[in-house]
């Protein structure tokens, strides 16, 4: 309630991962509307109250928000030249993701597939630069890294590579259902619902904790955060993650998302589809548990965002297993057409135009 009282109050446009803010500033001409979307105001929101978020529990990542923070950094470098801001944008935007995983090469791709969904030469040389930029900054602050260490696992010949569309399906499906949610409710839910939560936001972020809560007391505290450490053990140590964490994951990340806050859906989404896999890799006994996890984390993760080479790139990257990478490019591939069937737009383009929506109602003429 805290969390969006701020936000509401003091940070306006600040809520929710922060990617469709960066996505709708490219997309306006006007300096004024871009500089409610990104500023140095809004970083700086962003960066407190996502760690407030994080703080009590919310089921919430860091990574969507170093997109808008670093979009927001470059907006303001860029105030001199508003010709150029769309792609300085782009370019913050990209190195945010490039920062937050230490993948230098998800961040390229991300910027690329679903930021801009275009490729554009001119601006492809700032992007490289960007991320260079923001690949040394994260390797003199943190060192060189893998985000979940280097898992050298692979399927074995035959029955696994059944769990390759088991997890595309089950993954897209729910990683389409869950933003068919998040969108539904941006928009605004039928009947009375829909305006009783915009009139009481706080009210609704209450519900939206309460539920938080129960899935955190249902799991044993374990679905609280990101979910980095849970996932990272069970990858380390081969033991499958609990039967329910997958789906009261989903629920928790669901709740903390709708419910306004800053926060991002990177790395819950990559626990969610831990989870998943986990659930998976029982039906095939004797099989990998590792590799049956990454196939679960890059169909889950490319059934929420829709941009499947971005999904398969960024666990292959922040895994350091390339042994994997034709298996999880087809997961990643399945997973799109399956999420498509149930949400036939992304989540951040289709969030994006709400606030495109504001931001023309804002703009005198």
């Amino acid at each position: 309630m805290l969390c969006v009282f701020l936000t509401n109050r003091f940070f306006p446009n600040s809520q929710g991962s922060g990617i469709p803010q960066a996505i709708a500033a490219r997309q306006l001409s006007d300096q004024g509307s871009r500089g409610r979307l990104v500023s140095v105001r809004i970083a700086i929101g962003k960066i407190l109250l996502t760690l407030l978020g994080l703080l009590c529990g919310a089921s919430v990542g860091r990574e969507g928000p170093t997109v808008q923070v670093g979009a927001s950094i470059m907006f303001a470098i860029g105030r001199m030249s508003p010709r150029r801001q769309p792609g300085l944008i782009l370019v913050g935007a990209a190195a945010g993701v490039a920062a937050a995983f230490n993948t230098p090469l998800a961040g390229i791709v991300f910027g690329i597939e679903e930021l801009s969904r275009t490729f554009e030469s001119r601006t492809s040389g700032l992007i490289i630069g960007g991320v260079i930029a923001a690949g040394l900054t994260s390797l003199a602050i943190l060192g060189n890294y893998t985000y979940f260490g280097s898992s050298a696992g692979t399927l074995r010949v035959g029955l696994d590579w059944l769990a390759v569309p088991l997890c595309g399906v089950a993954g897209g499906l729910a990683g389409g259902l869950f933003s068919r949610i998040v969108i539904a409710v941006a928009r605004g839910l039928p009947g009375r619902i829909g305006p009783a939560v915009k009139r009481h936001p706080i009210l609704f972020a209450m519900m939206c904790g309460l539920g938080v809560a129960a899935c955190g007391l249902a799991s044993g505290d374990t679905i609280y955060g990101t979910g980095y450490s849970q996932v990272k053990a069970a990858l380390d140590s081969g033991v499958p993650l609990p039967a329910s964490f997958g789906a009261l994951k989903f629920l928790s990340t669901m709740f903390s998302t709708i419910s306004g806050i800053p926060g991002g859906i990177f790395s819950p989404s990559l626990a969610v589809g831990a989870g998943l896999g986990a659930n998976v890799a029982g039906l095939f006994p004797g099989a990998p548990l590792g590799p049956i996890m990454l196939l679960g984390m890059v169909s889950y993760f490319a059934g929420v965002v829709q941009a499947p080479i971005t999904a398969f790139v960024i666990v292959a990257e922040m895994t350091n297993n390339h042994a994997m990478v034709i298996p999880l490019m087809a997961a990643a591939l399945i997973a799109y057409a399956s999420s498509r069937a149930v949400c036939p737009e992304g989540i951040y383009h289709a969030l994006s135009k709400g606030f495109l929506a504001k931001a023309a109602e804002k703009t005198p003429g």
